[in-house]
């Protein structure tokens, strides 16, 4: 359930960029928000929605919640694994919210790939990419752990499963 708290306060957090983003949009020209800003607050929206908000709610909340139930196990293979990959993802969270405000934030778009990228040097690019390292560590420990699931603690045949337990293995393994 933890997992969908922080995907449902990360996905208002998401929600209210999206209407900055909008009310931003309504008119040509600046408004409101220089163009450092309105780049901040959309790639901050992406990261948001995209690595806190789906991601959690998707795999973290409904894999935890369904997986076990489908395979026919009590619980995930590994739970301090499980509970390591959920503490993870505040930490992460809160890197991300904070470089909002250093250093007019970092304004690379949500693939910070070079040119923008490589002209946005600095702490809050920096603190954007650790970031996204520990939600990625959260990912890869979550995923280790569905599938370790699926492979040990199932009491049917392997062909039999859903689709819902194939999606998350496959999406564990691409993880």
């Amino acid at each position: 359930i933890l997992y969908f708290i922080l995907g449902f306060w990360s996905g208002i957090c998401g929600l209210f960029m999206s209407v900055i983003i909008r009310l931003e949009l309504t008119q040509s020209g600046l408004n409101f928000l220089s163009g450092q800003s309105y780049n901040v607050i959309v790639t901050n929206h992406a990261f948001l929605m995209i690595f806190f908000a789906i991601m959690p709610i998707m795999m973290g909340g409904f894999g935890n919640w369904l997986l076990p139930i489908m395979v026919g196990g009590p619980d995930m293979c590994f739970p301090r694994m499980n509970n390591m990959s959920y503490w993870l993802l505040p930490p992460s969270l809160f890197l991300l919210l904070f470089s909002m405000i250093l250093e007019e934030g970092s304004g690379t778009g949500w693939t910070v790939y070079p040119p923008l990228s490589s002209m946005a040097t600095g702490i809050s690019t920096d603190m954007i990419i650790v970031s996204l390292h520990i939600a990625g560590l959260s990912s890869l420990l979550g995923s280790m752990n569905f599938i370790s699931t699926v492979l040990n603690m199932s009491t049917t045949n392997m062909e039999f499963f859903s689709l819902f337990v194939w999606s998350v293995v496959v999406t564990s393994l691409l993880l």
